[in-house]
């Protein structure tokens, strides 16, 4: 039998979770579904602990199926007897164009010249600009070794590389909705206690002044509302506002808000998180696209960018939404004024009005992204056909 091929992903976390939840749930898939063996090489082994609590903080680790390799600052210190011995796997990842060590590049070439010439992608940020479904799959040639490239851009249409997504998620969150106890259960586990005829909210963003109105406009809501925010940025603005000190597992009443405070779930708990939630509050890439899955109302804080740059990419991906699924405009609005930082106490009364219709069009947005092949399943025939 033929010996499967080996990957390597290599990721640089630049700051925040996204890029080491990508690449981390990425590595896991490949290792569970596609029985691959897999490395992935991090710089940063505190994030990935934080989000998978049985991460080591050690040079070298079996996690979850997967070989988890810090990437060592000193690569390039390698010897030529070293790049001989086949470092290079045979299907590269440079998630997020972390720029690979110019070392493991020169392996690359040696296996190349030993007629085994390995499949390197670049794994690009996600996107739902049009400009991406003309780029995907486009290839470059690195000038200094002639090896090709690949550009593989994830995203919500089928001409692009789609998105993450286990083979049994979707029914996997079937049957999890399919009994309301579960996330009752769930949530009661964490010392949350559903209140009836309540709203429940997940609110994982950046710091953003626009929590000071949606901080008041939750204390006078008619409803009673559970908002479960994590520790970090966000939660250290609303310290601040509300003159506390409120930490891991705190959680204080104010009016019709009950705010708790919740720690850095590990990947899979945060998807039932998301499942256990009437709205969710996501930022950056892997906590939006896992929303998404959920079929749940979401607003997304994207990542910020200079000369707003970011706001044209939320501008296309809300676009995209309203011709699949049909316009939620108020919910729109809330997303726009959020990612504004502006005062959002109009926009959400005005997207909770139409909470039905948004979360319909949340099922429906979910149903359209099931309906094309997931990012892994695009990588690995990819490289059968094209490389």
């Amino acid at each position: 039998m033929p010996q499967s091929p080996r990957w390597d992903i290599f990721c640089k976390v630049v700051d925040n979770y996204g890029d080491i939840g990508v690449c981390w749930r990425l590595a896991r898939q490949l290792a569970a579904e596609r029985s691959l063996g897999v490395r992935l090489w991090v710089d940063d082994l505190p994030a990935l602990k934080a989000i998978w609590p049985a991460a080591r903080l050690d040079d070298e680790q079996l996690l979850a199926g997967v070989e988890v390799r810090r990437w060592h600052l000193d690569f390039d210190s390698l010897s030529t007897a070293d790049l001989a011995a086949d470092l290079a796997a045979d299907v590269v990842i440079e998630a997020f164009a972390c720029h690979l060590p110019s070392s493991y590049i020169a392996s690359m070439a040696l296996k190349r010249d030993q007629g085994k010439p390995p499949q390197w992608y670049n794994l690009e940020y996600l996107s739902a600009e049009a400009w991406v479904e003309g780029c995907h799959g486009l290839f470059s040639i690195d000038p200094e070794t002639g090896l090709h490239k690949a550009f593989f851009f994830p995203g919500f249409t089928p001409r692009t590389g789609g998105l993450i997504r286990e083979h049994n998620l979707s029914a996997s969150r079937n049957a999890f909705l399919a009994d309301p106890g579960n996330s009752a259960q769930w949530l009661a586990q964490r010392g949350v206690e559903r209140q009836p005829g309540g709203l429940t909210i997940s609110l994982f963003a950046y710091a953003n002044p626009a929590i000071d109105s949606l901080l008041r406009t939750w204390q006078a809501s008619q409803l009673p509302i559970d908002c479960l925010v994590f520790e970090g940025g966000l939660l250290d603005h609303i310290n601040t506002t509300l003159a506390t000190s409120l930490t891991a597992g705190d959680q204080v009443q104010l009016g019709a808000l009950r705010l708790f405070v919740l720690p850095f779930l590990r990947q899979d708990e945060y998807d039932r998180l998301l499942w256990s939630c009437d709205i969710n509050f996501v930022r950056g890439e892997d906590s939006f696209v896992r929303a998404q899955w959920a079929g749940k109302p979401l607003v997304w804080q994207i990542y910020p960018q200079e000369d707003a740059v970011h706001l044209k990419k939320l501008e296309a991906w809300l676009e995209q939404t309203a011709e699949i699924s049909g316009s939620a405009l108020s919910a729109a609005r809330l997303i726009r004024a959020w990612n504004n930082q502006a005062d959002c106490s109009t926009q959400w009364q005005q997207a909770i009005n139409e909470q039905k219709h948004w979360q319909q069009q949340a099922v429906q947005w979910a149903e359209h992204l099931n309906s094309f092949e997931d990012l892994v399943s695009q990588l690995v025939y990819f490289g059968q056909k094209s490389l």
